[in-house]
């Protein structure tokens, strides 16, 4: 897969479009590249877990597509502020800990840097800093249950080692991670109004239904649909 942003990802298995019944049959082809697509990005997703816990977010960050890092990203995340709710002044010293990766990002970004990895990161800093936010509004509100609402309204993200699968909530909705290959492209500033748009419109899909953002020209409602579906890689 060959991004527009050029990132390059390979399939983990070959698909020969002129095997058997696929000959000339573009739709039996077609739909055996989307199978591909989506076992191949589950599977990076569970290498790139593997190679964060050993070896560091620095080294990490530079080996593996964009969206795979993102979504790495918020699983660890979500695991990092589930286990520091229920201590004692354990979100406090996980927001020290945020602190840090970000300071981190931000002398790789001030360096030299491959073009495709400072796209990534641009993003990354987005989607930590929005991280590292969260959590200093969780210990303002002193949040010691994981039921909470102030917990519940997020984007979280639970990975399940046994089945390799990923699910995304936000209050009572649960998606399935969609593992369409979107390429490395940017995302948005997350501000309180894409929250409340985030939560409508996930509580909508989970009862399959349909979103209309409405509101003046310009303002961002197209914008904030799109970056929802690159949060679940739809």
């Amino acid at each position: 897969m060959v991004s527009a942003e050029g990132e390059t990802v390979q399939f983990n298995k070959p698909v020969d479009v002129n095997e058997g019944d696929k000959k000339g049959n573009v739709e039996k082809w077609m739909l055996e590249i989307e199978t591909v697509m989506r076992k191949t990005l589950r599977q990076q997703c569970r290498l790139s877990l593997a190679d964060y816990a050993n070896n560091g977010r620095n080294k990490w960050v530079s080996g593996w597509p964009g969206q795979i890092i993102l979504a790495v990203d918020q699983i660890d995340w979500t695991v990092g502020v589930e286990k520091a709710i229920p201590q004692e002044d354990g979100l406090e010293s996980y927001r020290n800990e945020l602190n840090g990766q970000i300071d981190d990002l931000v002398k790789m970004v001030r360096g030299e840097l491959p073009v495709a990895l400072r796209i990534t990161l641009k993003a990354l800093v987005v989607i930590d800093v929005h991280a590292r936010d969260v959590v200093s509004g969780l210990v303002n509100k002193n949040v010691q249950s994981l039921n909470e609402f102030e917990w519940a309204s997020q984007l979280r993200y639970y990975w399940t080692e046994k089945t390799e699968e990923l699910k995304v909530s936000m209050v009572t909705a649960t998606i399935d991670y969609g593992w369409e290959y979107l390429g490395n492209s940017l995302r948005l500033v997350i501000t309180p109004l894409t929250d409340r748009c985030y939560r409508t419109l996930m509580g909508a899909k989970q009862l399959n239904y349909g979103g209309a953002p409405e509101g003046p020209a310009g303002t961002g409602k197209t914008e904030s649909v799109k970056d929802l579906a690159k949060a679940l890689a739809v």
